[in-house]
């Protein structure tokens, strides 16, 4: 059987991001040690190094198969991109972040350019396939250009509005998805 399948990898994999998780809120992430998470966790060091390669690992598998689940269950979970659908990622990308921020303030500084490397890539590749099910007659490079350009996009209009605490007019996100979408005036 493949480790990934078993359930015992799968729960101590699981109670290791559940430690870390906790620790991220009570301590800066410079100071969590592997000590720490291990202590944590109720594992030793071996059974961590067997599950993550170091901190740093284990901070982008919590970031990209836990924290960022909810945001990508939103880009995903659609047929074809609107700029409704844009507009409903942009608030799910926006409320991912703010709950970061708040719920891992003190950690939330070190935390950020991982963050966007983790949310860009994988938003990038879940628009590049809803596009190649839109635009099925695109070459790869075109579909790999809009992706990135929407993914970068979303996730720098939804920092700066975290950083402001505030969000757009619902005519400036119209307008702006409607631009982000308007893929004939390119073609």
């Amino acid at each position: 059987m493949e480790k990934t399948l078993d359930p015992r990898f799968i729960r101590t994999r699981k109670l290791i991001m559940d430690a870390f998780m906790a620790l991220v809120i009570e301590k800066d992430f410079k100071d969590i040690t592997i000590k720490d998470i291990t202590q944590k966790a109720t594992i030793n060091r071996a059974t961590f190094y067997y599950h993550f390669f170091d901190k740093y690992d284990l901070m982008e598998t919590v970031l990209s198969e836990d924290i960022l689940r909810e945001v990508l269950k939103d880009v995903t979970s659609h047929e074809a991109l609107t700029p409704k659908v844009l507009h409903d990622i942009f608030i799910s990308l926006i409320t991912f972040q703010s709950g970061l921020a708040n719920q891992c303030s003190r950690s939330y500084e070190a935390f950020t350019p991982k963050i966007e490397t983790v949310v860009k890539e994988a938003m990038g590749r879940a628009f590049k396939k809803l596009l190649k099910q839109q635009y099925s007659t695109w070459p790869t490079e075109k579909l790999e250009l809009h992706s990135i350009m929407l993914s970068w996009s979303l996730y720098g209009m939804s920092m700066k509005f975290v950083k402001n605490g505030d969000l757009p007019s619902e005519d400036l996100m119209k307008d702006t998805f409607n631009t982000l979408l308007n893929v004939e005036q390119y073609a």
